[in-house]
């Protein structure tokens, strides 16, 4: 018995030409910040979603394009304001103090509406001396 690699449809999902009929709700999967980053005073953070693509594309109008697509709300240190990515790529935070840090990522549609999030907490080093 032969075995066949995976398909581009079962690592990338639905193709975006074709519009899904009862979409399944949209997952956020969100990883601990990367620990060789972390060493250096830097934040990587790697999500990845399920059933919603994150692209750059805002207003009532996209609420119905098929397959679903929305953005990142991101949240540092309960700050009074958010910043928006919509690259889909992790998330990179630099100019931390040392310590005890919070970052809220949320998964928003094309009208800013939060559809589901995470939080993720670290601890940033000091810097070697």
């Amino acid at each position: 018995m032969t075995d066949y690699p995976p398909s581009a449809k079962d690592i990338r999902g639905p193709s975006p030409l074709i519009a899904i009929a009862n979409e399944p709700p949209a997952k956020l999967i969100v990883d601990p910040p990367l620990p060789e980053s972390l060493a250096q005073g830097r934040v990587f953070i790697q999500y990845r979603t399920e059933n919603l693509r994150v692209l750059p594309v805002f207003g009532e109008g996209a609420l119905d394009v098929s397959p679903r697509i929305g953005h990142m709300h991101i949240t540092v240190d309960d700050a009074p304001w958010h910043f928006v990515d919509a690259s889909g790529e992790t998330i990179i935070l630099v100019g931390l103090e040392p310590g005890l840090h919070k970052v809220l990522i949320e998964l928003a549609d094309p009208t800013h509406k939060v559809i589901t999030s995470e939080t993720v907490t670290f601890t940033l080093p000091a810097p070697r001396s």
